[in-house]
Parts: C-alpha cells; sequence; structure tokens
C-alpha cells in the first residue's frame, strides 16, 4: 500500500490543496452570505433567496470539499510518514479546530436560514476572519515544518 501512494504523492498532493482552496473559500464565503442574510427581514423573500444560496454553497463545495480534505490529508500524512513529526501533530490539531469551526459556522447558518439570528453583525465579521488566522498558520507549519 506505502509503494502505491508514494506513486502518486504529487496527485494526491494536488488534489489535497485543489479541495482546501475550494473548502477555504466556502469558509469564506458563508459569513458573507449569512451577513447579506443577517440584514434581510426574517420570513421574506430576500432572507429565503441568501438562505437557499447559503444551503447550496453547504451542499455543492462545503460538504464534499471537507470530506475530500480530510481523506487526501490522511492519504498524504501516510505516503511522507507524518504521523510521528512535530509539526504534522500541530497541523492535525489546527484541521480539527478548522472543521470544528465549519460544523458550528453552518449550524448556526441552518439556525439563520429558519428566522433566527444567533450571532449579530460584528459576530459574523468577526468570526469571518478566523479561516484566514487558520489558513496562514496552517500553511507556515507545513511549508516551514517549524518543530
Amino acid at each position: 500500500m506505502q509503494d502505491v501512494l508514494s506513486m502518486t504523492y504529487y496527485w494526491l498532493k494536488a488534489g489535497h490543496i485543489i479541495f482546501m482552496v475550494f473548502w477555504m473559500a466556502g469558509l469564506f464565503m458563508l459569513p458573507r452570505q449569512m451577513l447579506y442574510m443577517h440584514s434581510a427581514p426574517p420570513g421574506s423573500e430576500e432572507e429565503a433567496l441568501w438562505a437557499t444560496r447559503s444551503g447550496l454553497l453547504r451542499t455543492i463545495i462545503l460538504t464534499p470539499s471537507i470530506i475530500v480534505v480530510w481523506v487526501l490529508g490522511l492519504l498524504l500524512a501516510m505516503t511522507i510518514g507524518a504521523f510521528d513529526q512535530g509539526w504534522f501533530h500541530a497541523k492535525l490539531l489546527l484541521v480539527i479546530v478548522l472543521s470544528g469551526y465549519h460544523g458550528w459556522l453552518v449550524a448556526k447558518a441552518r439556525k439563520m436560514a429558519g428566522g433566527a439570528r444567533p450571532l449579530n453583525e460584528k459576530q459574523l465579521r468577526l468570526w469571518g476572519e478566523f479561516p484566514a488566522i487558520m489558513l496562514a498558520l496552517i500553511v507556515v507549519l507545513v511549508i516551514v515544518k517549524p518543530f
């Protein structure tokens, strides 16, 4: 199995990066869509439109991307023997936190689609920056491998 994974390393890496970009794009877009939904009156056509858009974003981009990122990421880790490297443990922890954020944000978006407003606009703007911070930390860990 290790030999097969080694032969496909660059394909796994390319796929992992491509789907990571899709996932991050979705995580950047969802809070923005939630902001637009927030300003729409509950029960309005505008709110329904943004609820539909955020549902499609989750269904078409976010959910498939997080699954592929995890599968390809774990296969890559197996290929390069990353499980015994410190930088990988830190990266894995940050990806777990980012995955938790993903789930939390999706839950909030679903509540908003039902007419609730669980976060105010300031909170949505602040939480919208979270993926960028996590992305920067993860990229530094992967490229620099500080430990």
